[in-house]
């Protein structure tokens, strides 16, 4: 499987993510410049685009809001449309949301303040590639660092996604207990992270990047990119 990662102007950790991905995982990734027009050559919806966090053009207007337009986003888009995995992080959650990749919004933390904490978090479902191998019962400690995290949607559309098994994760304690407290940024009923209704595009706001190797005393995003491979492996 490889990757591709997206790098856009204020993108903070591509670098990150490809170390994570090159280094610790042992996978094939290269970086993509956000004015290139198409993907790695002999790219196929076997492998993976991530769009990182960080603050693309800076956050004007809003998160995501100007990144959207750049010229490889269109190819992400016909990537996701055929069907390839693309997973957003943080930044790009925000992304995806905005060029319609994934539905809702990610709005100012409800305390109007930058957040960057370990937070908890619980898998709500199994039935994505990214979250196939994590265990429901067990809370992760996963970094966040945001400003507008606080992920929003209309009624109907998180009725759609709670009906169609569309949140992957929300913010929990650490017996992993979904409750108001443990929400960091106001996010509608604790959503952390969804996926769309075809299961092949991801969004979250905390970072597994950041939390994937024994240097960084905290392995429990890890399993995040095992089950992304393995699974993929599988088929």
């Amino acid at each position: 499987m490889k990757f591709a990662v997206i790098v856009f102007p204020g993108s903070n950790c591509d670098d990150d993510m490809v170390h994570v991905l090159g280094t610790v995982m042992g996978a094939e990734v290269v970086k993509v410049w956000h004015k290139d027009t198409h993907l790695p050559e002999g790219f196929t919806k076997q492998d993976c685009v991530i769009v990182p966090g960080g603050f693309s053009y800076g956050d004007y207007v809003r998160s995501g809001a100007i990144a959207q337009f750049s010229p490889i986003m269109q190819a992400v888009k016909v990537f996701a449309q055929e069907g390839g995995y693309v997973w957003g992080i943080c930044n790009g959650f925000q992304i995806l949301c905005e060029a319609g990749l994934l539905p809702g919004a990610l709005l100012r933390n409800s305390n109007q303040k930058f957040i960057c904490k370990n937070i908890w978090l619980k898998t709500e479902t199994t039935q994505s590639a990214i979250t196939a191998g994590l265990d429901t019962d067990r809370a992760l400690k996963i970094p966040i660092a945001h400003a507008e995290g606080r992920y929003y949607a209309d009624e109907a559309t998180l009725n759609a996604l709670e009906a169609n098994d569309q949140v992957l994760f929300r913010y929990c304690d650490e017996q992993g207990q979904v409750t108001e407290a443990a929400n960091p940024n106001g996010a509608a009923r604790g959503i952390a992270g969804i996926c769309n209704k075809e299961r092949n595009v991801f969004g979250m706001m905390p970072h597994p990047d950041r939390a994937s190797e024994t240097d960084l005393a905290n392995t429990d995003g890890r399993g995040m990119f095992e089950s992304l491979m393995g699974l993929v492996v599988q088929h």
